[in-house]
């Protein structure tokens, strides 16, 4: 199993002058971790805008600095390098590009203003775009893998969905915290061992990149809407799970502090889908071949 990666993920030094930030940093670091910790193999890909321009360049957009005929050649080399790859090793699991990149952006692209359009639009880099067959994600969403599965544990069924749709997110190479294995005798717990377990909850959450709250029944559980109000006011993205058929309310599957702090999936299927999961990512691309 394998990815193909920009390679300026690998080697920020590439990109253009002054765009890096921290957080950029941070986010390739990150999808790097995510496949050492899964066993994903890295494929770079080539870099068509140093290959032309050289490493030491001003970032620009396709229209001002790339629009060119030798480019357009630069491009179907590179192409056909890339497709040797894939033939020889056959396809990958995703592609990871950088959004904004004019060659390597996946849902957003610095391609010019012309006609009146804005500088940076929607849709692929031009490289990347010739690659229509490959599912793509941006490194920032292959960055966020740690997830806090907040939900019930207090009855077996509660216990085995939660195990069962953790062992499913690990299987999309996801990194979960499970706070039922942290262990749950709420009989029998002195007060030092619930601070312990509290403060173990809390850095868990605090080192999440997304909370997946199981919200089902006729009201949420208790714990469960405090972990999402703590992940919401610390702006971690929260992802409801209610396959609960009942309704809070003509437009509201249930509490509304809750559906308006997070977005709400009916099913695993829908959850691994928000989650930009690089396997319902293939999926979804080999519906279309």
């Amino acid at each position: 199993m394998y990815v193909l990666m920009s390679p300026c993920i690998l080697h920020p030094e590439l990109r253009a002058r002054g765009i890096t930030r921290e957080s950029d940093l941070h986010a390739f670091a990150k999808a790097i971790e995510r496949c050492r910790i899964f066993g994903v193999e890295i494929v770079p890909l080539p870099c068509p805008e140093t290959l032309y321009l050289g490493k030491d360049r001003d970032p620009g957009t396709f229209l001002e600095r790339l629009n060119t005929i030798e480019f357009s050649v630069l491009l179907d080399r590179l192409e056909e390098e890339v497709r040797e790859v894939i033939a020889t090793r056959g396809p990958p699991l995703c592609c990871i590009g950088v959004n904004s990149s004019p060659t390597c952006g996946v849902d957003t692209t610095y391609y010019g203003a012309d006609e009146g359009k804005p500088s940076r639009r929607p849709g692929r880099g031009v490289f990347l775009d010739r690659f229509s067959d490959v599912p793509l994600i941006d490194v920032l969403a292959f960055a966020r893998y740690r997830i806090y599965l907040a939900a019930p544990l207090f009855s077996t069924a509660e216990r085995r969905f939660n195990a069962g749709l953790s062992e499913i997110l690990a299987d999309h190479l996801f990194s979960v915290y499970l706070p039922q294995e942290a262990g749950e005798e709420g009989c029998c717990r002195t007060e030092e061992a619930q601070r312990e377990m509290f403060t173990r909850h809390c850095d868990a959450l605090s080192r999440s990149d997304v909370v997946v709250a199981v919200i089902d029944g006729a009201d949420a559980d208790s714990g469960t809407s405090w972990e999402m109000g703590y992940a919401y006011a610390r702006g971690t993205p929260v992802i409801s799970v209610r396959t609960d058929f009942r309704r809070a309310g003509a437009h509201e599957h249930v509490n509304l502090m809750l559906e308006q702090s997070s977005r709400v999936v009916r099913n695993e299927d829908e959850l691994l889908e928000v989650l930009k999961s690089p396997f319902a990512l293939k999926n979804q691309s080999l519906k279309y071949i």
